[in-house]
């Protein structure tokens, strides 16, 4: 570990310095005999083999990766704070003798963090290019701690929103970065299950949240949301460590032309023998240089170019279908069981219920990715929720009673569990497995201001469905969210390719050579193959 931080304390000033040209590798044959028996071995390892020779790497993913419990955090707090008694008298509406936040500023809350993260994602890509993952993460985190205050010593719904917006700048580095990282630093099969522990983020931030506005919204003055929000000082200080000890990315090394740099991070990550380090080495130089000579500096621009706007296509529809699946139900769970006729404290508790079990439904994520393929997992996971989805439209259709109240939280609950244990965690592998090395960190960025262009809006229609100043619909808002469902399956099962098991290496050629998204999985790659 003190290697790591002597190695840290010049890396920041030497993004310029290059020491290997990579033009040498494919012309070498003892680089390129290291680099096929890297990629064999890679592929010949099981997962539990991986975990157990890369407990570090796997270790710095999740680090990474739990950088995002901090906007799930933020995001569920607003939707807790419109079901806090408190919060509502103070800043609601009277409503049939009750209070609420009005539509347009539910709306407001929930949406300026995201608009605060669309423009993060895109500062983020061509800072990470830059100065690397771990630097970008450090930045986003010290921008974190500052944004905080703005929210916390907020007094109107005005201010709210410009900390929300504020805050949301940091989250498009997490999010950016986190995937892309992790898929870079673990062996290929354990790539799902460390992209996998994105959503675990999220669902360690929600009970977070569940808890602490479950213990609080009983609280009859300001602390009832005050306190809740001042619990996000928690996450950035330890995490501001934790990063700066991380490995710098090998694959974000060798495309900076930093070898020796690259083959450190190799070593502590989990590859300690010399030999075996060097033929990982040698693997990630032949799989940059096919790429480099794809094309230059990468900018955005090249993201919508040849292949590459196919990889980018699916990687936006990836990151905007978690909005079209009725997720954001989930999102709004507390609101969502109020308005389906559930007592605020109960509403409360099974919030906290709903949290828990995302956070198990997670966990078993980890062991589906290893046992079925990455398009099975989505396309079964989305068409469960399809039908829950429509089971939801029809309770709440019939004549209502305390009965159908609790089916219709039930369904909400079961709902959120699936999708926390399909379709969200696989969708950052698929993402992160899809883009190009040489473009991963323009990719997840676009790819991740598509989920934001497209919850913006799904989290208006969703307010709007929801709210007793809107449309007041209740469960009745399944049908909505099974018909955007079904569409996101119909595309999928016709455009998402499988590529569990594939290196990167092979990725690029079966990009290249235009593969039909139904034939990658039996298409056959061989090892010597470059294009």
């Amino acid at each position: 570990m003190s290697s790591g931080i002597l190695e840290t304390k010049e890396e920041f000033h030497k993004e310029d310095e290059t020491d290997v040209q990579h033009s040498e590798v494919l012309a070498n044959a003892d680089l390129m005999n290291d680099a096929f028996e890297g990629e064999n071995e890679e592929h010949a390892q099981g997962t539990w083999a991986a975990v157990r020779s890369h407990p570090w790497a796997f270790f710095w993913a999740f680090t990474l990766c739990f950088t995002i419990v901090m906007e799930s955090f933020d995001m569920f707090l607003n939707t807790n704070f419109v079901a806090l008694s408190y919060f509502k008298r103070r800043y609601g509406v009277a409503v049939d003798g009750s209070y609420s936040i009005p539509t347009r500023w539910q709306s407001a809350l929930f949406q300026a963090g995201q608009c605060g993260a669309f423009v993060g994602v895109y500062l983020a890509g061509p800072i990470t290019n830059r100065i690397g993952y771990r630097w970008t993460t450090i930045v986003g985190l010290i921008l974190m701690n500052a944004t905080i205050f703005i929210s916390f010593f907020a007094d109107s719904l005005t201010v709210m929103v410009i900390g929300q917006a504020f805050e949301g700048v940091p989250w498009g580095f997490f999010i950016a970065n986190s995937p892309a990282y992790a898929s870079e630093v673990v062996p290929l099969n354990l790539r799902a299950a460390c992209t996998a522990t994105l959503q675990m983020s999220w669902s360690i931030g929600s009970i977070i949240v569940a808890g602490a506005t479950y213990g609080y919204n009983n609280r009859d003055d300001q602390w009832s949301w005050r306190m809740p929000t001042a619990l996000q000082w928690i996450f950035p200080t330890p995490l501001i460590v934790l990063v700066f000890l991380a490995p710098e990315s090998p694959w974000w090394l060798i495309r900076h032309g930093r070898k020796e740099e690259a083959l450190r991070s190799i070593k502590r990550l989990g590859d300690k023998s010399p030999e075996s380090a060097q033929k990982k080495l040698a693997m990630i130089e032949r799989t940059v240089e096919i790429e480099a000579q794809m094309g230059g500096t990468p900018t955005l621009l090249d993201l919508v170019k040849g292949t590459d706007l196919r990889r980018t296509i699916i990687t936006c529809l990836m990151y905007a279908s978690q909005n079209f699946a009725g997720n954001l139900i989930a999102n709004q769970a507390t609101f969502f069981f109020e308005q389906a006729g559930i007592s605020p404290d109960k509403a409360f508790q099974l919030n906290l219920i709903n949290s828990c079990l995302q956070f198990v439904a997670n966990a078993c994520s980890w062991f589906l990715t290893a046992w079925f393929g990455r398009r099975t997992i989505y396309l079964c996971g989305l068409g469960t929720n399809i039908t829950l989805l429509i089971v939801l439209g029809i309770c709440a259709s019939v004549t209502q009673t305390s009965a159908t109240n609790y089916a219709q939280a039930v369904l909400g609950i079961l709902i959120s569990f699936v999708f926390a244990g399909t379709q969200g965690p696989i969708s950052y592998t698929i993402i992160s497995e899809t883009s190009s090395v040489r473009l991963r960190a323009l990719s997840t960025a676009v790819g991740r201001s598509a989920y934001y262009i497209a919850e913006i809006p799904m989290i208006y229609l969703s307010s709007k469905m929801l709210n007793t100043t809107g449309w007041n619909l209740a469960g009745k808002c399944g049908y909505v969210w099974a018909f955007t469902a079904s569409v996101c399956w119909i595309t999928a099962f016709f455009f998402l390719p499988e590529l569990k098991g594939r290196s990167y290496r092979e990725s690029d050629i079966l990009f290249n050579r235009r593969t039909p998204a139904r034939k990658f999985k039996s298409t056959i790659i061989d090892v010597k193959d470059n294009e």
